[in-house]
């Protein structure tokens, strides 16, 4: 799909319609409009349109479009038609979090693996999953054959274990520590600063006390 340069924010608004599209198939709904979906994320009918045009044509013309179909569709498209193997690195506050959060399950992102360099965290479990030490992120990520990284470590090593997450064959790297990772271009990388968003936020809100 790269090579069709499809614009990011279309890409985050897929997921979007993906969520909803599973809730009106939860509600037993069977078919949809662009206008229904585009009132349940917030968006123009036209701007739906627009984003599924992209990736071909989809729905029939006075009907609409099939729930299940699309959200196949849109799931295909998103890579999430099948599992993911997924590395957290870093069992902190956030580790955990991350760790403990169901939605990524249930969108096909599976954490195989977690480590830490905190001597009193490895052999304790996180569900079902055992932290284990740092000198055994490469062996076991290459096992697993883990496709995404979380890193979730202080900056000043976060360089470092993006290096051992890409000599063990990663594909993708989501990147919590509030510092710029240099990878290689095939490596997809994103960033994630909280601190940034929020800032973002306050921003956005000043400016219309001006």
């Amino acid at each position: 799909m790269k090579t069709l340069k499809i614009p990011e924010a279309t890409i985050i608004r897929l997921s979007v319609y993906s969520r909803h599209l599973t809730d009106v198939d939860r509600k037993g709904i069977i078919t949809t409009s662009s206008g229904d979906i585009a009132e349940g994320v917030g968006v123009s009918p036209a701007q739906v349109r627009k984003d599924l045009a992209y990736f071909g044509e989809f729905g029939t013309r006075g009907v609409g479009y099939n729930v299940k179909d699309l959200r196949q569709h849109i799931l295909r498209i998103l890579g999430l038609s099948v599992d993911w193997s997924v590395a957290l690195v870093g069992a902190g506050h956030l580790g955990l979090a991350l760790s403990s959060y169901k939605g990524f399950r249930e969108r096909g992102f599976i954490i195989t693996s977690i480590f830490d360099s905190d001597p009193s965290k490895i052999g304790t479990k996180i569900g079902d999953v055992e932290i284990l030490p740092i000198d055994k992120l490469e062996e076991v990520t290459k096992q697993n054959q883990t496709q995404i990284g979380i890193v979730a470590v202080p900056s000043a090593v976060a360089q470092e274990i993006a290096d051992k997450l890409i000599n063990a064959g990663v594909q993708a790297i989501l990147n919590f520590a509030p510092v710029v990772l240099n990878v290689p271009p095939e490596i997809e990388l994103r960033n994630v600063d909280l601190a940034v968003n929020l800032e973002v936020l306050t921003f956005n809100v000043g400016v219309q006390r001006f």
